[in-house]
């Protein structure tokens, strides 16, 4: 069964009924430089073409966190939206970004295995037009530790996995100074200001509370 869904944001199509070896081969296919996100499910196959806005916000989502491990002095591997899959579930997904911030010394090669390699540390959800909530269980049963879910007019939720459940975090474990109300900051910010600007900002925020903290 084919289900589409064509918006002025977004293109989104579901398929039914296709085996992990097709699936496989599609992302062979496909490659890796290409806009598409794939979401498999055990037969289930969403195909996603990102919005311009979604792309927008995933970016500067993206130099935050980058900014944040430089101030901090924090080692980071970003694996973008490189797919995450795990044939012994028969699942796999690619998210906005990924990130390997806590277990960066333990990935050593440029493709991941989850079966043998940890998951991603951070993962990053960029939400227009749909809800996220499926790609949550994905998330669930591959154990990556922290989500950031960005929703319209919602902004950014943190969620943390507590004992095999997403639960909404105050605070993000990774960067534990940050709060998702102080990340809506900077988010609002950008939508006046240029990303230079909006980083500029994040750096001296980030430099002052170093600072109150070695006081």
């Amino acid at each position: 069964m084919v289900a589409t869904l064509s918006t002025p944001l977004t293109k989104r199509v579901h398929l039914e009924g296709i085996s992990w070896p097709t699936y496989q081969a599609m992302l062979k296919d496909m490659g890796d430089h290409r806009l598409t996100r794939l979401l498999y499910d055990r037969g289930w196959l969403e195909i996603t073409m990102p919005s311009e806005l979604h792309e927008i916000i995933n970016r500067i989502l993206d130099r935050i966190i980058t900014a944040l491990t430089e101030e901090l002095t924090l080692k980071v591997k970003a694996y973008g939206s490189t797919t995450l899959d795990r044939a012994d579930l028969e699942k796999g997904i690619e998210p906005d970004s990924c990130y390997y911030i806590q277990n960066a010394d333990r990935i050593q090669a440029r493709r991941l295995n989850l079966q043998t390699d940890p998951p991603p540390d951070l993962v990053v959800e960029v939400d227009i037009t749909s809800s996220s909530q499926r790609r949550f269980g994905l998330y669930e049963q591959l154990q990556i530790p922290e989500v950031w879910r960005y929703q319209e007019h919602h902004g950014v939720t943190f969620y943390c996995l507590q004992s095999g459940t997403y639960r909404e975090c105050e605070y993000s474990q990774t960067f534990p100074m940050l709060s998702a109300i102080k990340l809506g900051e900077f988010l609002t910010l950008a939508e006046a200001e240029d990303d230079n600007t909006v980083i500029r900002a994040l750096r001296r925020w980030v430099q002052a509370e170093l600072l109150d903290d070695a006081q």
